[in-house]
């Protein structure tokens, strides 16, 4: 966490933050909605595929997280605080729509796109790459195809929500930040130094985006109790939804055409139908809760913890729900991926002995 960046990998930051830079310029000038995340993303993606290579050093991705992450926390008020109490049927609700897009989304790329029972399962698993990633090797699956799948799945969910909002008339113009004073250097720096040493401790309990949950906890705490009162300076915001969306189209780099070709079907069809789920599970929850839906929706979205705690933020959502529903998804995902891979493996070996005899 906040390792020293090496020469060599600032250089690769600095050029790919450059024309992550100019696809928030081009997004602009198209009028993009949230053209500073999905600018960057689209240009850097499609850059990628064309063989050139970007990376954000994770130094610099944990400047950016911890950032947002103040950013973030100095939205949070006292309603919303009070609001937790109603939150325990929104991951019920979570849960069980999670179950049933993992099944569904395994059957959708078994039957339509002929992948292998377990590279399916955890090709759709929405969320949680690095640890399907470890246990794709395990069980010696198509890693490559399931990274694939998975860049595809973040890149939609990063394009598709803000249209979705922009469609439904929600206004995403007025950034990530609240209205307010701004903070002062010296209140920024202690809610650095408390989002830092927070981020450590959640880092060592395996808490995704340590920083980015950590500096949010700090902020709104600050904020609820008024001891740091005021939000960030805007500059300092659109820099680093810049780096966010440099990071996510930076996911393509090293990929072929060919790999995308053969793989985006897949990738495209299970988003489609885990946001199609999450829709119908949201809805609901929202009428219940009493939020607007699309606040819900970004809650459950299937993926991107720290793009959805943005655009969540971006659309005046409580950044504690937000925050809790994919830290939730990401723990249930946690229990659900082994479990589906293990029976995915069992129906697989079932099959190949019926068939052998």
């Amino acid at each position: 966490m906040l390792n020293r960046p090496t020469l060599p990998e600032l250089r690769v930051t600095a050029l790919s933050l450059v024309v992550g830079g100019l696809g928030a310029a081009l997004g602009w000038l198209v009028s993009m909605p949230l053209y500073l995340l999905t600018g960057p993303a689209l240009l850097v993606s499609a850059l990628s595929l064309l063989g050139f290579r970007f990376a954000i050093a994770t130094g610099v991705r944990d400047v950016a997280f911890l950032f947002i992450g103040i950013g973030v926390g100095a939205g949070v008020n006292a309603d919303a605080a009070a609001a937790v109490l109603r939150w325990p049927v929104a991951f019920v609700a979570l849960a069980i729509m999670l179950v049933i897009a993992m099944a569904a989304c395994r059957a959708l790329l078994v039957r339509g796109f002929g992948f292998e029972p377990r590279t399916a399962v955890l090709a759709s698993a929405p969320g949680h790459l690095s640890f399907v990633l470890a246990l794709g090797e395990s069980y010696r699956v198509d890693t490559a195809k399931v990274a694939v799948v998975q860049s595809v799945r973040l890149l939609l969910l990063t394009l598709a929500v803000p249209v979705i909002a922009a469609i439904m008339g929600l206004d995403l113009s007025q950034g990530m930040l609240p209205a307010g004073a701004e903070l002062s250097l010296l209140h920024l720096a202690i809610l650095c130094a408390l989002g830092i040493t927070l981020g450590w401790c959640l880092e060592r309990l395996c808490v995704p985006a340590p920083l980015l949950i950590g500096a949010m906890i700090v902020s709104s705490l600050g904020h609820l109790s008024d001891l740091a009162p005021g939000v960030l300076n805007p500059q300092l915001t659109l820099v680093c939804l810049v780096v966010m969306g440099t990071l996510i189209g930076s996911r393509f780099s090293g990929t072929t055409p060919a790999q995308l070709a053969g793989y985006a079907g897949g990738g495209t069809a299970i988003t489609c139908l885990t946001v199609g789920l999450s829709v119908l599970a949201a809805v609901p929850i929202a009428l219940w809760l009493g939020m607007p839906i699309p606040h819900v929706l970004v809650a459950f979205a299937p993926g991107g913890l720290e793009t959805m705690i943005v655009m969540g933020a971006v659309l005046g959502a409580n950044p504690g729900f937000v925050a809790a529903c994919h830290v939730g998804r990401l723990l249930i995902l946690s229990i659900l991926i082994p479990s589906f891979t293990a029976r995915a493996g069992s129906d697989f070996s079932k099959k190949s002995d019926q068939n052998s005899s």
